[in-house]
């Protein structure tokens, strides 16, 4: 396959910057040629050439949501995007390209279109964006995240095939498959933590959840006599830290690099349900919290909805997630070590661990053709 050229487009937070890197690092190793499309805006004009990738970018044009000057300028502005997309993967002789959703997705698809290159996409999210809704129309093949995802390519092939996972994340869930305290003694030690404590990680992301920060430092007394890691987001730790001051169990950071650490040291994930967080839970075999993002097209609720239907999370929204939320339900699950464990055997069900490997090879099928 070394003579594969592909074109992956995408990015914008690192939710879905790393579905894209991993791809590109399994295409790599099987010997193609990978060149990454985004914006300058986004995270990947950081992440991607740190991953060792060429990084080509065009520029940001969102679709106007009502009438006004952007509408006008519009029609312009998009065809100028599908041009120098078509000069990327001219200049890259591409022979697939491939795209995660997000501003950089769109133009690369009517690109390929164009010149008949074969498309394919992969959709992280339960409710599918309008890249992506544009796209499947003449994708040669599609792969979902959510079995539930309502996305079909019109004419090629759609698989659920899970969401491709940083390397770390996989490689823990793959030894976590069998042994489900693998690497924990390690990690605890990495963290300041106890490995044999009953442990609730919180985290709201690498920017932090106002939120859950506000009701978890309402009810840390009723903690108490369990070990908590809550990670506040960037730059939202003080007023946390300040209330943990003089609990020993109650561990504050505002961030953290090596989210697998935390991982492998949770018996509980409190969380918001972002397509890649609960694929990562799902595949680790970790039960979750999920508290939805409350603004958005209301995807992160339908991101949960195969794991809690199988029993492996449950899910409260965020008007209702209060301090009686934590002290009810959620100390009731710390209590219920059995349940945790039977909850994480059925998320493990939900989420392959080998999305990267099966994405990849759908690729080099679509530049066969």
């Amino acid at each position: 396959m070394s003579d594969l050229r592909v074109v992956l487009a995408g990015g914008g937070s690192a939710g879905h910057v790393n579905p894209l890197l991993a791809t590109a690092s399994a295409l790599r190793d099987a010997g193609a040629g990978v060149v990454a499309v985004g914006t300058k805006e986004g995270l990947e004009a950081d992440l991607v050439p740190a991953a060792g990738f060429e990084l080509r970018t065009i520029e940001r044009v969102p679709f106007p949501r009502r009438p006004g000057a952007a509408m006008v300028r519009f029609p312009a502005r998009y065809a100028a995007a599908v041009r120098h997309a078509g000069e990327i993967l001219d200049e890259s002789r591409a022979d697939v390209a491939v795209g995660f959703g997000g501003f950089a997705s769109t133009p690369i698809y009517a690109a390929a279109k164009k010149r008949g290159i074969p498309v394919v996409i992969h959709e992280q999210n339960a409710k599918p964006g309008l890249a992506n809704r544009y796209g499947a129309r003449f994708a040669s093949a599609i792969g979902l995240t959510f079995p539930s995802t309502k996305l079909a390519a019109r004419v090629g092939v759609t698989r659920a095939i899970g969401l491709p996972l940083r390397p770390a994340i996989a490689g823990l869930a793959a030894d976590r498959a069998v042994d489900p305290r693998a690497h924990r003694a390690e990690a605890a030690q990495r963290l300041g933590l106890d490995p044999d404590r009953i442990t609730l990680v919180v985290t709201g992301g690498s920017l932090g959840a106002q939120h859950l920060n506000e009701v978890f430092t309402e009810v840390m007394p009723q903690l108490a006599g369990f070990q908590v890691f809550h990670l506040t987001g960037r730059g939202k730790d003080a007023k946390v830290a300040a209330a943990a001051a003089d609990l020993a169990d109650y561990h504050v950071r505002d961030y953290l690099t090596q989210m697998e650490d935390a991982y492998a040291v949770a018996d509980l994930v409190v969380c918001r349900s972002g397509a890649g967080t609960v694929a990562e839970l799902s595949s680790l075999g970790l039960p979750g919290f999920f508290v939805p993002l409350p603004i958005g097209n209301g995807e992160q609720e339908l991101n949960a909805a195969d794991v809690i239907a199988v029993g492996g999370a449950k899910l409260v929204r965020d008007k209702d997630f209060t301090a009686q939320t934590v002290r009810s339900q959620i100390v009731a699950l710390l209590r219920d070590p059995e349940q945790l464990v039977s909850m994480g055997s059925a998320a493990r069900g939900v989420s392959p661990t080998d999305a990267a490997g099966q994405l990849a090879q759908m690729i080099i099928e679509a530049g066969k053709k």
